[in-house]
Parts: C-alpha cells; structure tokens; sequence
C-alpha cells in the first residue's frame, strides 16, 4: 500500500486506506467516498459495527416502540390478506438493524390467522454484527428465517418487504452547480494532509434533475441523486404479488442541497473526521423514487408524514391497550416515545412513508 501522506497521526485504517487510494488515482466521487465509509469489506462501518441504540451511535423508530413494529407486521397482515393470501410468502427486511421490528412485528402477526403458517423471514444484511443481534433477537421465532447478502438472493415467490431507513444507507452522487451554469461532479481529495471537497469535470445535467426547476438553480447549489434506486425498484418490480413498505426521512418537492450527514455517539459529526467511525447517511429523495417506480410499472401511495401513518393505522388505539396493562409511569414514558413519532417537530413530518405494489389488487392501508 502507498505510504498514507495524512496529516493527522492519530487516523483511522479507513482513512489512510483512503489517503493511499487517492494518492495512487487522484479524487474520488462523494457516492465512492460514502460507499468506502459505510461498507469497505475491512473497515468500513457497516461491515464492522453494531452501533444502534442508546450506546450506540443512533436510534430508529423500532428501538424508541415496540407499537412502532407492531403496527407493521399488522399492515403486512392486512396486505397479504388483499394479495389473496399467497402460500407461501416471503417477508423481506432490508437492513433489518438489530431484529427490534422484525421481532415485534412477528409478535403481531400472531392474530393474523395462517400467515406465520405460510410465510418464510429473509433478512437482507450485510454486516456480521448486525446479523449477530439479529440471531439473539429473533432465536424464538415461530417461522423458518434465512440472511442474505442482497436482495436478488431472497426465493422468488409473493413478497412483502420492509425498508425502514435503509435508503438513506445507500451512497449518493452529488453535482454541483457552478458560475457558468455547468454542472460539475462534486468529488473528494487530499490537500495538505486532509480530506476536503473539489469538483471534477464539466458533466451533462444529472439525470433526474426536475427541468422546471432549472431556472432557479443558483450558484452553488447542490444536487443529490442516488443510483442504485433504479436497479432495487426494477429488482421490486420483478415480483408478483408484491408490496413494499419504505419508511424513511427525506423530502418529496424538488429540492437542492448538501444532505449528506455524519453521525457518531448520537451527535453530529465531521464527514472527514473518523472515516469507518461514523455512520453516513443523506436525506432520501422520494421523488426519485416514485418516478423509479413509474418506469418500471408499479403502483405507489404516498409519500404519507409518519405521524399520519401510524394515527391512520391505530397508533392511538394500541397505545391505549398497552397503557390499560402498565404502571402509570410505564404509561407515561410509553406516550413519551410515541410522541417523538408522530411529532411533526420530531419524526413525524421529516419521515416519510412510500408504499409501492404489484399485482395487488387493492390500495394497502391507510391509503
């Protein structure tokens, strides 16, 4: 490997993994530098650490509720009954954390009569300590569960899938806008010992680029766009019977900016400053996603505000069930976290909730 000419003594193996590659082919991409940080087979983030939860680095939605998982495998319950309740049938999660929806959600699907009977679990993960907790998580399942690498490895046959901030993992190019009103890819070097941001050449518009918006496109301005979406949709729209369920945070409107983010021990972090420390993520476009899914023939509902979704579905209902069975300061940190869901000022109005079907006859609740 090419001697590492950092600047900072104390980097991480990723970052002088990354200092000798770009001294060896010069910048690299935004979308190369995130896919290095997140998932390089020796330090990258995901292939190495475990870290959701209150000592980890971030929490989701499955690990703030309980109600959060459950009211999802009851939506499973209720779409599989409008696919005319195929047998067998393959619930999929991509990106599964560690096991908290599944296992609430399996937990609900209990009263939902003859889907567990029918149904086999794949779990769609790619990190070895992930898959770990996955494995203590889910070790009393009452159905047979398989892991896989990918999606594509998941038996064909009737699916419903969940993707719950699993989109916002996935790398993103970025194309900035400059004074000549050319678009430039955004990339990453080395100057001075440290990494900092450049542009490479002059591209054609990126694709996706909402033309109508192209008049107010000032100097500066950044564009985001995600291309592995277009190969998950069609690998979605090769299934039928199908539904998918993608639960993330992002924004609907075109819209420009840096949403690239690092986050370490719950805090907002350098996107430089500890390379395979920190996860990395950026705002979802579900635009994108809903124009992927036209191409390839799928029905799409939403995007739909989180906290909408879980009231539509009876959040409020199962809450009060709960409630019903614990202390009352059980039932207060219960209402607590539920609100932090549905708050707009919190998880409520940022998440999103996008569902995506073929060959279902009809539109999958609450929609």
């Amino acid at each position: 490997m090419t001697p590492s000419p950092l600047r900072d003594a104390d980097a991480t193996p990723l970052a002088r993994k990354l200092a000798a590659r770009l001294a060896a082919g010069g910048p690299l991409s935004v979308h190369d530098y995130m896919e290095a940080c997140l998932y390089d087979p020796e330090y990258g983030y995901y292939r190495t650490k475990a870290a959701i939860g209150q000592g980890g680095d971030f929490i989701t939605a499955p690990e703030i509720s309980q109600v959060f998982g459950e009211l999802i495998g009851l939506w499973a319950g209720e779409v599989w009954r409008q696919m005319g309740e195929p047998a067998p049938v393959r619930l999929v999660e991509l990106g599964p954390g560690r096991g908290t929806l599944m296992a609430d959600a399996l937990r609900a699907l209990k009263v939902v009569p003859g889907f567990l009977a029918g149904a086999t679990i794949h779990l769609v993960e790619t990190s070895k300590a992930l898959q770990e907790a996955q494995r203590a998580a889910l070790g009393e399942a009452p159905v047979r569960m398989s892991w896989h690498d990918d999606l594509k490895d998941v038996p064909d046959g009737p699916a419903i899938l969940i993707a719950n901030e699993f989109f916002d993992c996935l790398p993103v190019e970025q194309f900035v806008f400059d004074a000549a009103a050319s678009w430039r890819e955004r990339m990453v070097e080395l100057e001075g010992g440290a990494f900092r941001f450049a542009v490479g050449p002059v591209v054609k518009t990126p694709q996706g680029l909402d033309c109508a918006a192209a008049n107010e496109i000032e100097d500066g301005a950044v564009f985001e766009r995600r291309p592995a979406v277009g190969g998950i949709i069609d690998a979605f729209a090769a299934r039928s019977p199908f539904a998918a369920l993608i639960i993330d945070y992002g924004y609907f409107r075109p819209s420009f900016g840096d949403t690239v983010q690092a986050v370490r021990a719950h805090r907002f972090a350098g996107l430089f400053d500890a390379p395979g420390e920190s996860d990395v993520t950026a705002h979802v476009n579900f635009l994108q996603l809903k124009q992927a899914a036209a191409d390839a023939k799928l029905e799409a509902f939403g995007p739909m505000p989180l906290g909408e979704w879980l009231l539509r579905l009876g959040l409020e209902a199962r809450v009060t069930q709960l409630s019903g069975r614990a202390s009352q300061n059980e039932a207060d940190e219960m209402r607590s976290r539920v609100a932090r869901l549905v708050d707009p000022a919190q998880m409520g109005a940022l998440f999103k909730v996008l569902v995506l079907t073929n060959g279902v006859s009809a539109p999958p609740p609450p929609f």
